[in-house]
């Protein structure tokens, strides 16, 4: 399940790269509104997207386990509900952007490109993005994970085509940019319905769900998975948002922002493995721990982080540090962006491995039927550590003479870093006290010689004799 998941998110964290590349035919400031100022609101889109869509795999993997199959169709039409209230919230959303980038202190150029870049992609993909959910957690219910990698691979490949049309034919610039990307994302969804229905036809036609029992509450259910794991999703923009309010401050604001835009494009799409490792992670530990089987769960951590990190050290370290300097050259226009995003490349790696533990923990600890672990290191890190350490960072950059952003990224690094450890050793030791309380709970053999000792010392074949009566045992000596 896992390499698929592989393959698919890193199509579709190309899938925003591929905007990245396009704005860099257009200027600095196209790059600020694509990669940095529009971050945050993609970041709350995929924060109610990954919660929406782990409310309902969840719910439907259970209810298909039960053969339940009236629950599936009471928890597809709260999904529909759901989806219908998150379509007019950011319809709003992007209607502030278009009318709200002229009054946030931005240049004008870099305001008019944010304006009609964010309004589009917001807005368009209010309709898509959102709709998706439901096709993609039906195909994920039914294991079928490389679906998801195919609509993944078909919403990369429109974006492209379009991309190439509306920029080099049409000229339609950043709204060109922001179109193929939604309607994109239309072509995976479409790919994903096809799917989700054979899915749903062959389930229907097998006739093997005959339970017809339904979830008295079924929005509560929905609810207690999809608000914690969107809260988590959601501080990231807390982060996301004070870096494009600092930079905005700061001298070359707009290439300091270009930068950071390509910096946390690329850093996003070296994660991607990472970030479908730990997907594969929730299963893994969530059937480990139903069997009682923590060793199993300790040692797939140990293995899963150490790949990891063999991938941070051994693959992304050298990919950047040679071939970051010419991809900040490719991708960016004046020579002041491109200095400042050759830094933030080599810092990349850094970034990927600090975050290493903290990804990976995360889905552990829901496995193990904990959700507040997560939401309790996302508030940690995003709104602890995240204000003191950036400001840390720039200070000491000011004082080195260095850029502030280079600064700012060096001090989001240690808050990831420190975050991890802390997230690290929580789980080392939550897992070690479960397999103490797995010894203490298993049963002991008594020594030779004292009562009981003979049921474990017993052959394993016993001789042929009549079984008494249970009411006859019952009245027996224990031993």
């Amino acid at each position: 399940m896992a390499a698929p998941l592989v393959l698919s998110f890193g199509m579709r964290s190309l899938f925003t790269f591929v905007d990245i590349a396009f704005a860099s035919r257009l200027g600095d400031a196209a790059i600020a509104a694509v990669g940095g100022l529009s971050f945050p609101y993609e970041i709350l889109m995929i924060a109610c997207w990954v919660g929406v869509s782990t409310g309902l795999t969840s719910n439907l993997s259970q209810a298909m386990g039960k053969r339940q199959g009236a629950r599936i169709e009471q928890i597809l039409s709260v999904s529909r509900g759901i989806v219908w209230s998150l379509v007019p919230l950011f319809s709003a959303i992007a209607v502030y952007i278009y009318f709200g980038a002229y009054h946030m202190g931005l240049d004008p150029v870099l305001a008019r490109q944010f304006s009609i870049y964010g309004g589009v992609l917001i807005g368009g993909s209010a309709f898509t993005a959102f709709w998706s959910i439901i096709p993609d957690s039906i195909v994920k219910a039914h294991h079928d994970t490389k679906s998801t990698m195919w609509a993944g691979i078909w919403s990369n490949l429109i974006n492209v085509g379009l991309n190439t049309l509306f920029l080099f034919v049409f000229h339609w610039g950043v709204f060109g940019i922001a179109l193929s990307t939604v309607l994109g994302r239309f072509g995976g969804l479409v790919y994903a319905l096809r799917k989700a229905a054979r899915h749903e036809a062959a389930r229907q036609a097998s006739g093997l769900d005959t339970d017809p029992t339904l979830d008295p509450h079924p929005l509560r259910s929905f609810l207690s998975l999809a608000l914690p794991s969107s809260m988590t999703y959601g501080l990231m923009a807390v982060e996301t948002g004070l870096v494009n309010w600092l930079l905005a401050r700061q001298p070359n604001a707009t290439e300091s922002i270009a930068a950071y835009g390509i910096y946390s494009r690329v850093l996003q799409f070296a994660a991607m493995p990472i970030i479908a490792a730990a997907v594969a992670v929730l299963p893994y530990v969530a059937r480990r721990f139903g069997e009682g089987n923590i060793r199993a769960i300790r040692d797939g951590m140990r293995q899963i982080l150490l790949v990891a990190v063999v991938y941070c050290v051994g693959l992304v370290t050298p990919a950047l540090l040679v071939g970051g300097p010419w991809l900040a050259l490719a991708l960016a226009e004046s020579p002041l962006t491109a200095e400042l995003a050759t830094m933030a490349l080599a810092l990349c790696p850094l970034a990927c491995l600090a975050m290493v533990p903290f990804s990976l923990c995360r889905p552990a600890f829901e496995g193990l039927q904990r959700g507040r672990p997560g939401l309790a290191m996302a508030v940690f890190r995003y709104t602890i550590l995240t204000i003191p350490f950036a400001f840390a960072g720039m200070k000491a950059a000011d004082l080195l003479g260095r850029p502030p952003l280079h600064g700012l990224i060096a001090g989001l690094i240690g808050a990831s870093g420190l975050a991890s450890a802390v997230f690290f050793i929580w789980m080392r030791r939550f897992l070690g006290d479960l397999e103490a309380q797995e010894r203490a709970a298993a049963p002991q053999p008594r020594p030779a010689g004292q009562p009981g000792a003979a049921r474990f010392s017993a052959p394993a074949t016993l001789p042929s004799e009549p079984t008494a009566p249970l009411s006859a045992r019952q009245d027996a000596p224990e031993d």
